[in-house]
């Protein structure tokens, strides 16, 4: 495992020149202007095609359900209040929460609510659709639900991270499952599905999910009454015995009433520090950048190509053998003006994990 300094060390190799004080004054990426994105919504307009030169604060989040509830068309989309504005929970929200008045990270993490405690609809952000709204899961045309029963604990993921499919960690050896990294908030509130919180990360857990990792970050919501008692992740088992067995068993045993075996953990089934944990973020996160970038330089390829078509057919195939870094894992990704957002994001939100880690260090 990553000790606390090597991962600290990591991010070093970030490489970009933007400063922290540049991020109030992020162009954020232009995502298209779309109507009617959900089959069924029809013609209802969604505003996500402007500029946001501000950092996207939790606080200015509104949930706007489109569709018909509890149908293959039910839609939840995050809403800027301030600029009247569809925003993708995956690409636009930071990482790590923001203080809007003095634009300095608080220290928490935003968390994306999917799953709120004590339901079983099985929704999730949908990554390939634009905006990334966040749909219920479907199999063969049928929405899924968990045959389990009700979940446990508040379940959702980390904007600006990705579990990225060719990384193969080298303490589990298999990639990513393509995916976001998935949260477990174990606090007391039931948290509304699309509703954003800061949180506090405790620990980690990797499931192995037909030969992928799918990493469980462990956390607390910033305002829960066991929030200060909280640091990591063996105060968890210390003072709230049994939540990290239930927690664990939940995931080993939720498929087996679709028929299916029991799931499987990697590191010894064990829960991974703060420290580890922040590690899995800082890694997720710069995968999430790579992704983007990716995608940013694909469509500049395409764009150079139109412009000069005495060089398309050379560029055409550059292009080519950059879209299959996206297209392959079939994302809806923002392109273009990304690559400013990659490049401040990656600052700011670096700075304030090489705090974090120092602080669980000390911790």
């Amino acid at each position: 495992p990553l000790a606390p300094a090597q991962a600290s060390n990591m991010l070093r190799t970030v490489l970009v020149v933007a400063s922290l004080a540049s991020c109030s004054a992020t162009v954020m990426p232009t995502m298209p202007a779309v109507a009617g994105v959900a089959p069924g919504v029809g013609n209802l307009a969604l505003r996500g095609g402007s500029t946001m030169k501000r950092v996207l604060s939790h606080q200015d989040i509104d949930t706007e359900v489109h569709g018909a509830m509890d149908t293959q068309d039910t839609r939840f989309y995050a809403k800027d209040v301030i600029e009247s504005e569809h925003r993708s929970l995956w690409h636009d929200l930071p990482l790590f929460e923001v203080d809007p008045e003095t634009m300095k990270p608080t220290g928490a993490i935003n968390f994306v609510c999917e799953i709120p405690k004590w339901t079983r609809k099985k929704y999730e952000l949908a990554t390939s659709e634009p905006l990334n709204p966040i749909k219920q899961d479907e199999k063969k045309g049928q929405l899924r639900s968990f045959k389990k029963g009700d979940i446990y604990f508040n379940y959702g993921c980390f904007p600006r991270t990705w579990e990225d499919p060719d990384f193969i960690h080298p303490d589990v050896q298999v990639g990513g499952d393509n995916d976001p990294l998935d949260v477990c908030e174990i606090g007391l509130r039931q948290i509304n599905t699309g509703k954003v919180r800061p949180v506090k990360v405790l620990g980690v857990l990797c499931m192995v999910d037909e030969g992928e990792a799918d990493w469980k970050i462990v956390a607390i919501d910033r305002e829960d009454p066991w929030a200060e008692l909280l640091h990591d992740i063996d105060d968890v088992q210390k003072l709230l015995p049994g939540t990290l067995d239930t927690l664990r068993e939940w995931f080993r045993t939720y498929k087996i009433p679709d028929g299916k075996p029991p799931n499987t953990f990697a590191l010894g089934e064990r829960f991974m520090d703060r420290a580890y944990a922040l590690s899995v973020v800082h890694e997720t996160h710069r995968a999430w950048a790579r992704l983007v970038r990716g995608n940013a330089e694909d469509a500049l390829e395409a764009a150079e190509a139109e412009a000069k078509p005495e060089e398309a057919k050379d560029a055409k195939s550059t292009a080519a053998g950059a879209r299959k870094f996206t297209m392959k894992r079939n994302l809806s990704v923002p392109a273009l003006d990304a690559l400013k957002q990659v490049e401040t994001s990656m600052v700011s939100d670096d700075q304030a994990l090489a705090s974090a880690l120092e602080k669980a260090k000390i911790d």
